[in-house]
């Protein structure tokens, strides 16, 4: 039972206006990317209120996962990649296996110094699949529960170490055809003793729950889908704990034992946002940029079945709003306090109230100057940061008014969401992982 008392204080943290000291898992505590308090720095650029910035060998797009004083992320060795070009582009559609060999590695850092405490290569080879041009091979980011660390490969497989970059088990992946070659993407979460994993694609999509402490399948559901690269979310609320996924084909709720509880159709064509609550309400939403459907929803506990809008509504038993046009391609929604902010990835905000989705504002243009988000934004001490391809981060004032309080800029590109721990911003560039803090 101790085995796993750091995992259930991880899925209990809610930040009362003291530091967060770990940022467990894609966009941290709850997978809110929303704390009250942190005391984080407002400027900055390659120099000014950096701690440090380090070197990260290979190429990545996986967030930074921290737990104490340990840093844990992943990337891919190969000298023979493209590099990625900014934006939202028609060309190079079609995803490719970069040529040469490729070594798989997870990297460990210290969280004062930035000194790469250690690196473990899980694997060598060729790539068992294609990938985008903006894709990488290490693109799904880890969890740990203060014991061990969980590493997804997508089409590679699932690696477990201990804190110290001791192998403890691995699963090999069979590789699957995703759309248009584009690889994989949905992180892996952790739920007390289980580690759940969703593989959407042109083949065999699944859901999936695994023994933390060993690697055995639990259980294995499948799921008619196409591709997709949203990370599922464990939504623990007040009526029991679900297992949200989002699809093409729709939402899904599952239960801890794989059975689906309910599902609501209606998503965009590609779907890559992952999921969130706050305040007993769960947000879900997608918006492919050339999908005549962009939504954003707002469900409450307790559904059954199919939930699925009818006709032309916006609302029903459990869907408590929905705005039908305005989700974003990649970024995450966020909510904070009492509104939910929408990146959108050409550069525009919107901000509704979150308990009845009412218009606050719509499509604010962040910077004329500024057209390519695909980091989820973050919100901390009354702000909202929004990060750029062109590694620009942009704070601006949470609350019914928008207002831009300042630009920070490491000119480099930058598609990972950041982790926010003891004041700190964990930042990942194409090259780098900053630790900006005054």
């Amino acid at each position: 039972m101790a085995r796993w008392l750091p995992a259930l204080a991880l899925l209990g943290f809610v930040s009362s206006g003291s530091h967060a000291q770990h940022w467990p898992q894609f966009r941290g505590p709850n997978m809110a990317a929303a704390l009250s308090s942190q005391q984080l720095p407002t400027e900055w650029d390659a120099k000014k209120n950096v701690a440090w910035a380090t070197p990260i060998p290979g190429r990545g797009w996986s967030s930074p996962v921290v737990w104490g004083d340990r840093i844990f992320v992943s990337a891919v060795l190969n000298d023979k990649t493209p590099e990625p070009r900014r934006g939202l582009y028609i060309q190079d559609l079609i995803g490719k296996t970069p040529p040469g060999e490729h070594v798989w590695k997870l990297y460990c850092l210290d969280f004062r110094t930035g000194k790469i405490l250690w690196d473990s290569a899980v694997a060598k080879g060729d790539p068992k699949s294609t990938i985008h041009l903006k894709n990488t091979y290490a693109s799904e980011t880890q969890v740990t529960d203060g014991q061990c660390i969980y590493t997804y490969f997508g089409n590679l497989g699932l690696y477990c170490h201990d804190m110290d970059g001791k192998p403890r088990w691995s699963i090999e992946a069979t590789p699957y055809k995703t759309n248009m070659g584009w690889g994989t993407g949905a992180s892996p979460v952790l739920h007390k003793d289980r580690l759940y994993l969703v593989n959407d694609n042109e083949e065999k999509s699944f859901l999936a729950a695994y023994d933390a402490a060993t690697g055995k399948e639990v259980w294995k559901t499948s799921r008619d889908e196409r591709s997709n690269w949203s990370t599922p979310f464990v939504w623990e609320n007040e009526l029991r704990t679900e297992i949200i996924t989002c699809g093409v084909k729709g939402v899904r709720s599952y239960d801890l034992c794989g059975k689906l509880l309910w599902e609501l159709s209606g998503m965009s064509s590609i779907v890559i946002p992952t999921p969130s609550a706050h305040g007993g309400l769960l947000y879900v939403s997608s918006g492919y940029v050339l999908a005549t459907s962009k939504p954003v929803y707002a469900i409450r506990p307790g559904a059954q079945g199919d939930i699925s809008l009818k006709d032309k509504a916006t609302s029903n038993e459990f869907v408590v709003w929905s705005k039908p046009q305005a989700g974003a391609y990649h970024p995450s929604p966020v909510v904070y306090g009492d509104y939910l902010y929408v990146l959108l990835d050409k550069g525009f905000l919107s901000c509704y109230d979150a308990k009845s989705g009412k218009d606050v504002y719509v499509r604010e243009r962040i910077d004329p100057g500024s057209d390519k988000f695909t980091a989820s934004p973050w919100a901390a001490d009354g702000k909202i940061y929004c990060l750029s391809e062109d590694g620009d981060t942009y704070v601006i004032k949470a609350g019914p008014k928008f207002e831009v309080l300042a630009k920070n800029s490491l000119d480099e590109m930058c598609l990972a969401s950041p982790a926010l721990v003891r004041g700190s911003i964990l930042l990942r560039t194409a090259t780098k992982l900053y630790r900006i803090a005054e």
